[in-house]
C-alpha cells in the first residue's frame, strides 16, 4: 500500500460530495454542512444536477464538469448507482473515493453482486475507495469531517487542555463505536489525529489505514475496533511496523463468542476469524487488548502519557487509607506488585506526614491537616527516585471546583525526568476544575478503579513483549506429500509425513495377530496396540487401543479381541492394519496441535491433558514459526506448566526437548501448509524418569 496515496485521502486539498443537498435531515446535506462547519481549509464541490448552488457554493451537475482535480470524492447515493459514480470519478481522475451509501453485501444476496461489481472498477481504474457502508472519517489536525457522525458536530475546541501532545488514531470496522470510542476519549483528555470507520472493506481495509497510522508522525498510537481482518499478510505487516517502531496498537476485537460471530457476519458482509488465532497474533507482536471503550481510553490515556515500565513493581501514594488499600488490591489483581518499601525508604518517608499516615506502601499521607498537598508532592518526588518502585499511582480527590492536591508544576516535572510511569486515580468524580488540573500535570485521570489497575498492567505486559525478540521468519521449501492420502490421515502414515520433524518413533505396523507378536518381541516389551483407519479418527471411543501388554501370548489375544470390538463399533471401517508400539514410561501428557487459519495461516497449540485437553482448556496458542524460547513460554503460561517444574516437591523435567518438539512441528505447519489443514499429536507423553518424550497418537487432516 502506497502511503503516498492515503496522504491524499486523509489530507484532501479539494472534496466532492456527489449528490450534495440543503436538507440537513438528508445524509448527504449533514456531509456537506459538516464539512464546512468543521472548517475545512480546502475546496468544497458539491455535485448535483438540480442545483446550480447550493449554501454559496457552486454546485456542478456532474463530477467530468469540475476542473482542477479532485483529491476525495464522498459519495451517498443509492447503491445501485454507486459503481458508475465511481467510474465517472475515475474518469475525471478523482485519486479516492469515501462511499456511505449502504445495501451493499451487509445484505447478502444480489447486493452482494453489487459490491464485487464495485471492486472491479476499482480493480481496473486504480481509483481508491473506503466503505462502502461506512461512516466516513475525521482529520482533527487537519479539519476534515467526511462523516455524519453526530461527535462532530461539535467543532474541535482549541482550548481544551489534553493530558498529552501525542495524538490516537482510531480504526474502526463499525463507524457507531469507532465514533464512540472518539467521544469518549476526548471527554478523557486525549487528542487525536484520525477516526476513520471502514465499512465493508471492499478496497482499502484495515490494514492499510493501519499501516497508514502507524508511519505517520501525527499519530503517536492507534486503537482498532475489529470484527474480522481481511487482508492477513497486511495487517500483521503493518503491527511487525508497529512494534519495531514502538508504536502502540490497542484493540477491541469483537465476534468472540458464537452470537458475537453472527453479528458480526450480518453487520459487515464478513465471516468473522478464529479468535484465538487474532490472540496469538496480539500476543506475537505486542498488541494490547482492551475489552471495552472504557477500558480501550484508559489504556490508550496510559501509553500516551508514560513511558514504559521497567518492571511490575507499583508505588501508590494516597490522601485516602481505604483508598490505597483498594487500589492495592486492585493494582495485585491485575498481575502487578505492591512491595512493602524498605525501612530506609519508610523511615526518610514518616516526617512528611502525621503521626497517624502510613509509610510502607501504600504511602497514606491522609486527607487531614495543611500539609497534605506538600506532603503527597515530596513523597511522590521520592518515590520517583527509588530503585525500588517502577510506576506510581496518586490516589486523590479531585471533586473541588477551586483545589486540588497535585502541584502542576511538581508533577510535571518528576513526571517527565523520572522515566516511570505516573498516573492518578480519583476516587471522588473530577469536577471540571479537577479534570483540568491533572491534565496541567500531564498526567492521565481515570475515576474507574479498575481501569487503572487493568492500563498499568497491560503497559506491564507491552514493555514486556517489547523486550522479547521475535522468531526468526522461516520460509519453507514446499514439501510433496505422499500421494492419494485420505482426508483423515491415520496414525501411522500421519508419523511417516512427519517424521523429518519428530523424535524417532520405535513402532511396526502388523497385519496379523502374528506380525504384532513378532513387532512386540523386537520392540521389547510392554507394548501398545493401536488399530489403524481412516473412518476411526478416536480409536480409544471405537475400542481400538490395548495397553501395556507384556508378553506376546498378551499381544495375539489382545490383536483378536480389538479387532472384534472395533468391527462390532464400526463394521464398515476399513482397517489398514494394527500400530505396536513400545509403552511409554510414566509422565505428563501433552497436546501439541496446528489449525490452518484462513486470516492468519498456521497456529500452534500446546495444551496438557490428553483426552481431558477440552474439557480443562489449558492450552496457549502461537503462530507459526514459533522458536525454542517462545514455546518454553507456552509452557510455562500453561496453569499446568508447573507440574513440569517441581510442583510440590516432584522432579522438575527439562522442558528443552518439548519447546524443540513444538518448534520443529511449527516450521512442518509452514512447509505442509498447502496441503494440511490440522494436525494434532495426542497424547505427547514427557517422561517423568527424564528420559524424554513419546509421540504416542498423530492425527492429519487434510485440505480438499
Amino acid at each position: 500500500m502506497s502511503n503516498h496515496i492515503l496522504q491524499s485521502f486523509f489530507w484532501p486539498e479539494s472534496i466532492a460530495v456527489l449528490g450534495a443537498s440543503p436538507d440537513l435531515h438528508k445524509i448527504r446535506g449533514r456531509l456537506l454542512h459538516q464539512l464546512r462547519e468543521n472548517g475545512f481549509p480546502g475546496r468544497i464541490l458539491p455535485i448535483n444536477p438540480s442545483y446550480q448552488q447550493i449554501d454559496g457554493l457552486t454546485c456542478y451537475p456532474s463530477i467530468g464538469a469540475v476542473s482542477g482535480g479532485v483529491d476525495l470524492a464522498l459519495i451517498a447515493i443509492p447503491a445501485a448507482g454507486v459503481a458508475a459514480a465511481v467510474e465517472e470519478c475515475a474518469k475525471a481522475g478523482v485519486k479516492n473515493t469515501l462511499i456511505i451509501s449502504s445495501g451493499f453485501a451487509e445484505e447478502g444476496g444480489a447486493a452482494g453482486d453489487m459490491q464485487a461489481e464495485l471492486l472491479a472498477v476499482t480493480q481496473r481504474t486504480g481509483i481508491r475507495a473506503c466503505g462502502p457502508n461506512c461512516e466516513g472519517y475525521y482529520n482533527a489536525l487537519g479539519r476534515v469531517a467526511t462523516t455524519f457522525s453526530p461527535t462532530v458536530e461539535t467543532k474541535e475546541d482549541d482550548s481544551r487542555t489534553l493530558v498529552s501532545s501525542k495524538r490516537v488514531g482510531v480504526i474502526a470496522q463499525s463507524g457507531g463505536i469507532g465514533f464512540a470510542l472518539f467521544n469518549r476519549g476526548k471527554a478523557a483528555g486525549l487528542g487525536f489525529s484520525y477516526v476513520i470507520s471502514t465499512g465493508n472493506e471492499a478496497d482499502l481495509g484495515m490494514a492499510d489505514f493501519l499501516d497508514y497510522m502507524v508511519e505517520d508522525p501525527h499519530t503517536h498510537a492507534v486503537m482498532l475496533f475489529c470484527e474480522a481482518v481481511r487482508n492477513g499478510p497486511g495487517f500483521i505487516s503493518a503491527l511487525q511496523k508497529a512494534r519495531n517502531l514502538g508504536k502502540p496498537v490497542i484493540a477491541i476485537k469483537v465476534g468472540r463468542s458464537d452470537a458475537g460471530t453472527r453479528a458480526t457476519a450480518s453487520h459487515t458482509a464478513s465471516l468473522s476469524g478464529s479468535y484465538v488465532a487474532y490472540r496469538a497474533i496480539f500476543e506475537r507482536y505486542g498488541v494490547i487488548e482492551a475489552e471495552d471503550a472504557d477500558e480501550a481510553v484508559a489504556i490508550a490515556g496510559m501509553v500516551l502519557t508514560c513511558p514504559l515500565p521497567k518492571g511490575r513493581r507499583t508505588g501508590i501514594i494516597t490522601v485516602s487509607g481505604g483508598g490505597g488499600a483498594w487500589m492495592a488490591d486492585t493494582l495485585s489483581a491485575h498481575g502487578l506488585i505492591v512491595p512493602n518499601l524498605s525501612a530506609e525508604s519508610q523511615a526518610a518517608l514518616r516526617p512528611l506526614m502525621p503521626s497517624y499516615g502510613a509509610s510502607a506502601n501504600p504511602v497514606d499521607v491522609t486527607a487531614q491537616g495543611s500539609n497534605t498537598g506538600p506532603a503527597m508532592m515530596t513523597v511522590m518526588e521520592h518515590l520517583a527516585g527509588s530503585d525500588e518502585i517502577d510506576m506510581i499511582v496518586l490516589v486523590t480527590s479531585l471533586a473541588s471546583e477551586t483545589r486540588v492536591s497535585l502541584d502542576a508544576d511538581r508533577v510535571r516535572a518528576v513526571a517527565e525526568s523520572c522515566g516511570k510511569p505516573m498516573t492518578v486515580w480519583s476516587y471522588t468524580l473530577p469536577s471540571a476544575f479537577g479534570r483540568i488540573s491533572a491534565a496541567g500535570c500531564g498526567l492521565f485521570v481515570d475515576s474507574n478503579l479498575r481501569n487503572v489497575g487493568v492500563a498499568l498492567g497491560k503497559l506491564a505486559t507491552y514493555a514486556e513483549a517489547r523486550q522479547r525478540t521475535l522468531p526468526e521468519a522461516f520460509s519453507p521449501v514446499s514439501g510433496q506429500l505422499y500421494p492419494g492420502l485420505p482426508a483423515v490421515v491415520p496414525e501411522y502414515l500421519a508419523k511417516q509425513v512427519l517424521a523429518a520433524w519428530l523424535p524417532d518413533t520405535r513402532e511396526t505396523l502388523a497385519g496379523s495377530a502374528e506380525e504384532a507378536a513378532d513387532a512386540a518381541e523386537r520392540l521389547g516389551f510392554p507394548v501398545v496396540l493401536k488399530v489403524q483407519s481412516p473412518e476411526l479418527p478416536h480409536k480409544t471411543e471405537a475400542g481400538g487401543v490395548r495397553l501395556n501388554l507384556g508378553s506376546r501370548q498378551a499381544v495375539t489375544d489382545a490383536y483378536t479381541s480389538m479387532l472384534a470390538d472395533v468391527g462390532r463399533h464400526a463394521p464398515d471401517a476399513g482397517i489398514d492394519g494394527v500400530l505396536v508400539q513400545r509403552m511409554a514410561p510414566k509422565g505428563h501428557e501433552l497436546v501439541i496441535g496446528m489449525a490452518d487459519d484462513p486470516t492468519f495461516g498456521a497456529i500452534m497449540m500446546l495444551g496438557f491433558g490428553g483426552i481431558t485437553v477440552e474439557l480443562f482448556g489449558d492450552v496457549a496458542h502461537a503462530p507459526a514459526p514459533v522458536d525454542e524460547a517462545e514455546a518454553t513460554r507456552m509452557i510455562l503460561s500453561l496453569k499446568s506448566g508447573r507440574l513440569l517444574t517441581g510442583f510440590r516437591g516432584a522432579r522438575a523435567i527439562d522442558l528443552a526437548p518439548i519447546a524443540r518438539l513444538v518448534a520443529a512441528l511449527s516450521r512442518a505447519a509452514l512447509t505442509l501448509r498447502g496441503q494440511v489443514r490440522e494436525f494434532e499429536l495426542n497424547p505427547v507423553i514427557v517422561h517423568e524418569d527424564g528420559s524424554g518424550l513419546t509421540v504416542a497418537d498423530a492425527l492429519l487432516l487434510m485440505k480438499p
